[in-house]
């Protein structure tokens, strides 16, 4: 027998494994095709959601980052912090992908004053329906304070509640974001509401963290708050924690006259109108007090 003639059977394999791959490679490259222009049909029809769950089946997008398919350059220049790309950009201020997300979005995401003040000056809406990523929720989880407090001060609802988030204050408190919990509270945020029967004490002495249960506690956070599960803070917390310590020292000893007083003028003059107190005839060490100074 020939050398040609043993050699033979392994070239033909060789030859399958090719045409194996290529097969395979020809697959991918036809399904891609398809699903591209599936997601393209949906987003022509309207059905933007259907469109993103492709997307992220396939692709592995997830939710709040952007989808491939209708991802603008206005949402780019946003997630990255390029503020003189994002002044060429601002005809698309409202633009939103099909997954939800704005450049408002991008911007809170990444942490970019500049960007979220300019975007805002440019007609970017604060606030959007409550199905949508919200800009607040993620400047609030990522700690982004400068960027929660520029949308505080265009009017956005520090009480919003998304049902699979909850308020800004519950997620800033499940994320230990200590400066976004501080200027929530300040603002006015109800130190009660949170996710669902969940308060934001609740999350943070889940999270044991002690500086955000003591300010918490500070503004009136209620010790004895059940959650569905019928579960106080103190229970959800973690065995002979400093924070368990704490909310059992808080349960015994009862708030002093200075912070309910203080309590019940802040919840008398209203959150939309905290920001008057300065103009008060009030002499300035009240002033202060009232606002936590």
């Amino acid at each position: 027998m020939s050398v040609v003639e043993e050699s033979r059977p392994f070239a033909q394999q060789l030859s399958n494994v090719y045409f194996t791959i290529l097969s395979l490679f020809c697959f991918k490259l036809f399904v891609k095709i398809s699903l591209a222009i599936l997601s393209h049909f949906y987003i022509v029809k309207g059905n933007r959601k259907e469109a993103a769950r492709i997307a992220a089946e396939f692709y592995g997008v997830t939710q709040g980052q952007g989808s491939w398919a209708d991802r603008s350059p206005l949402h780019e220049a946003a997630s990255q912090g390029r503020l003189l790309a994002l002044r060429t950009l601002l005809s698309q201020v409202n633009a939103i992908t099909i997954d939800g997300v704005t450049p408002l979005f991008n911007a809170c995401s990444q942490g970019s004053p500049s960007c979220t003040e300019l975007l805002l000056e440019y007609g970017a809406k604060p606030q959007l329906e409550s199905c949508l990523p919200s800009p607040t929720h993620e400047a609030a989880s990522k700690g982004h304070h400068e960027c929660l407090e520029i949308l505080i001060s265009w009017g956005i609802d520090v009480d919003q509640d998304i049902p699979h988030l909850g308020t800004p204050l519950y997620v800033a408190s499940m994320s230990q974001q200590f400066h976004c919990v501080r200027k929530l509270l300040y603002t006015g945020a109800d130190v009660q509401k949170g996710k669902y029967w969940d308060t934001p004490l609740h999350a943070a002495a889940q999270q044991s963290c002690t500086e955000i249960v003591n300010l918490l506690l500070e503004f009136g956070a209620d010790v004895n708050a059940k959650n569905t599960e019928l579960l106080r803070p103190v229970d959800v917390a973690t065995s002979s924690s400093l924070v368990e310590r704490l909310l059992l020292q808080h349960e015994a000893t009862p708030s002093s006259l200075c912070q309910l007083c203080r309590l019940c003028i802040r919840n008398y003059i209203g959150r939309p109108r905290l920001h008057l107190i300065p103009q008060l005839q009030l002499p300035t060490l009240l002033q202060n007090f009232l606002q936590y100074r």
